[in-house]
């Protein structure tokens, strides 16, 4: 059987997710007390047929959260469940707003600022402990059904790595293990026949490899990911999300990250991911007044 504990800050979208995995055929539960999880796997294994699927919403909306959790996490480790803990992040000013516009009560406190505060202490550990972290500060319900099939539909319980770009200027990813800055290469923006295009292009890719520092640079990255992955892997760390931030989100960064996923992607089952690149592309279009 496979267990999802799906987890997270309260706003960040875990009631859309539930619905995503309802839809994709999994036994859904809500608000489940964490007491209550293990005796919910032996009845999905008692039923008739077995339940070989099922996700569990578990969050702060339980005053006692911390402590039971952990019991929990270490009974069914004990039990020899495979699960996986899905946790959905969100910065603090848009959780915020999402409750000033729904007008609805923070859980653990009349004040959302406080509640939220409150609830980032209570599930830092939880976190940690979690399999997949998905931010959705700037994604739409569609586009949170994407990211839960792109990172559970790996399939296997086994090591991923997740190689992404983003721009500094939309915050720097809350998933993210490892942040590379590639603002210390030129800019192909400030080229004007090479602003429209993207890190995926040729043209860029020429023109941002061609400063030997970046060479190195990238070369160091994968001879470090190297030596670190297999020890995170010793520690029974199940992903490691490696993310190249230039100014945009749409040249450097993404050539970057594109040039660190084909070296690496043969050796370590990987995924590649540009958070920023559609997005910045239709913002440079409107300050050059391209309507194409």
């Amino acid at each position: 059987m496979q267990l999802i504990i799906l987890t997270g800050m309260s706003g960040a979208g875990k009631t859309q997710a539930l619905k995503k995995f309802e839809d994709s055929g999994y036994f859904c539960v809500d608000n489940l007390p964490c007491e209550m999880c293990v005796g919910l796997v032996e009845l999905c294994k008692r039923a008739t047929p077995p339940v070989e699927k099922a996700a569990v919403v578990m969050d702060s909306r339980e005053r006692i959260f911390r402590l039971n959790m952990k019991n929990t996490l270490g009974r069914l480790d004990e039990a020899g469940v495979d699960y996986r803990i899905v946790f959905l992040d969100c910065r603090d000013e848009i959780l915020e707003r999402r409750y000033n516009e729904t007008r609805r009560r923070h859980p653990l406190s009349d004040d959302i600022a406080t509640g939220i505060r409150m609830e980032r202490e209570m599930l830092a550990e939880l976190r940690d402990r979690a399999s997949v972290i998905i931010d959705t500060t700037n994604m739409r319900p569609l586009e949170l059904g994407t990211a839960l099939e792109r990172e559970l539909n790996m399939g296997s319980t086994g090591f991923m790595l997740r190689v992404m770009s983003f721009g500094y200027k939309r915050g720097v990813p809350f998933e993210a293990d490892i942040v590379l800055d590639m603002r210390f290469s030129s800019n192909p923006y400030y080229d004007k026949e090479l602003r429209p295009l993207c890190g995926k292009d040729k043209a860029i890719r020429d023109y941002v490899m061609a400063d030997k520092d970046v060479r190195e640079f990238m070369d160091n990255v994968e001879s470090m990911l190297y030596r670190l992955i297999p020890r995170f892997i010793e520690q029974d760390k199940r992903r490691l999300v490696v993310a190249f931030g230039c100014t945009g989100g749409r040249h450097r960064s993404v050539c970057a990250a594109e040039e660190l996923y084909n070296r690496i992607k043969g050796r370590y089952n990987a995924v590649l991911t540009h958070r920023d690149l559609t997005i910045e592309g239709s913002d440079i279009k409107e300050r050059t007044g391209d309507k194409s």
